[in-house]
């Protein structure tokens, strides 16, 4: 009955243990008379000190340390961490060893990449879909009035032939699309043209800034196409697509990287459209259309034969991006001019690559453009530019009355 009574009556201090308990480091260093306690039991006489004694102690719920405060206050001792700051740190660690671990190197949600898509498979496609309402709003001529009619009639370039007029009216239309998120056909061209520019074989994100690296201004290709529309796109994709001029695009994608003559490729390659496109709707390329009896096929050719013209003017000469007004300028007017010229141009140099020589007006290498030593030091670098810098912004879309003039933004 007096144990009963001494237990009962016993008080609990600080952590559970009695006021008139010794200091800790007493009970952790040494033995003593004092009686332990836990949670406000004395432990009984005969369990002997696991330090001193034969007999272990018998073994707590880590919860009933917890409970009595024991642990937190071995560890508030000295200058070690407090434990919610630890279990914390800890939880921290953990989730971002799972977030590296769970990391996939594929960057879109579809884990399988996009198939490529060939020219032929994208303009089926816009074969087969109503295109009737852009149609509608298309200007595949100049109109003329007055005496530019009366000379135009007499003296111009013969009109395409009637059978030809829609597939020509199709062209237009497609130069009036924009690009679509929803249509798997678009965003598969975009897919086509990053990777076979960059030699990647996962697919990329719609928006980034990776899209620069082709030549891109911005996160998004869609805002560049003002004027050429889709089809912008459309003939990039043949450019890179074709195997007899895929090796042509690379080497003017190589050149559009260069330290000191890079240029942005894509938009380059839009205001290459946007050429073509003229010279179409004024009726310079009439009479290859009619020869070969399609309009399709003419003005892809035409639109590499422009590239392949205005690469050989930019590496040859030397040229910079301050340079690319005067030279778009100079390439619109001699296409418009000449376009029987850049067709047979364009079909030298395929002839001649085929048979294994470096055509006229090209080098092994973009980087082996350095001039010679006896030379001089780069003298015609930025000539005519006058210290006025130009930047692309876009490509502008005429305005009917003045389609005939070049106006660069």
């Amino acid at each position: 009955m007096e144990e009963d009574l001494d237990v009962t009556s016993h008080t609990e201090g600080r952590n559970g243990f009695p006021p008139e308990c010794k200091p800790l480091e007493d009970i952790v260093n040494g033995p003593s008379n004092h009686k332990p306690v836990i949670n406000g039991m004395i432990i009984s006489h005969n369990v002997t000190d696991q330090t001193n004694g034969n007999a272990p102690l018998r073994s707590l719920p880590i919860s009933a340390l917890k409970q009595n405060g024991l642990l937190q206050t071995l560890a508030a001792g000295g200058d070690e961490p407090n434990p919610a700051e630890e279990n914390v740190e800890l939880e921290k660690a953990r989730e971002e060893w799972e977030a590296l671990e769970n990391a996939q190197p594929a960057i879109t949600e579809d884990s399988n990449p996009t198939l490529l898509i060939s020219f032929n498979e994208a303009l089926q496609f816009f074969q087969t879909t109503d295109l009737g309402d852009l149609i509608k709003n298309i200007q595949p001529t100049i109109r003329r009035t007055g005496l530019a009619a009366i000379t135009h009639f007499f003296f111009g370039p013969p009109r395409l032939h009637r059978e030809l007029l829609e597939e020509r009216d199709l062209v237009f239309a497609i130069a009036k699309c924009h690009v679509d998120n929803s249509q798997a056909v678009h965003m598969r061209v975009l897919q086509t043209i990053y990777k076979r520019l960059t030699g990647s074989r996962l697919d990329c994100p719609r928006f980034g800034a990776h899209w620069e690296n082709i030549g891109f201004q911005g996160t998004d290709p869609a805002t560049d196409l003002r004027g050429s529309g889709f089809l912008g796109l459309m003939h990039t994709l043949y450019f890179v697509m074709d195997p007899e001029t895929l090796p042509l695009a690379r080497d003017i994608y190589k050149l559009s990287q260069h330290p000191t003559q890079n240029f942005p490729f894509s938009v380059m390659s839009i205001n290459m459209t946007r050429i073509a496109l003229q010279v179409l709707r004024e009726e310079a390329m009439s009479k290859e259309c009619n020869r070969r009896q399609q309009v399709v096929g003419v003005l892809n050719e035409f639109y590499v034969a422009t590239y392949l013209h205005l690469y050989q003017l930019w590496k040859t000469q030397q040229k910079t991006i301050v340079d690319s007004g005067f030279v778009l300028k100079e390439v619109e007017l001699f296409a418009k001019k000449n376009p029987k010229q850049m067709l047979r141009r364009l079909e030298v140099f395929l002839k001649e690559r085929r048979a294994g020589g470096i055509p006229r007006g090209t080098s092994p290498d973009p980087q082996a453009q350095q001039p010679s030593p006896g030379l001089g030091a780069r003298a015609g670098v930025g000539q005519g530019s006058k210290g006025k810098e130009m930047h692309f912004t876009g490509v502008c879309e005429l305005p009917p009355d003045m389609e005939g003039e070049a106006r660069l933004i």
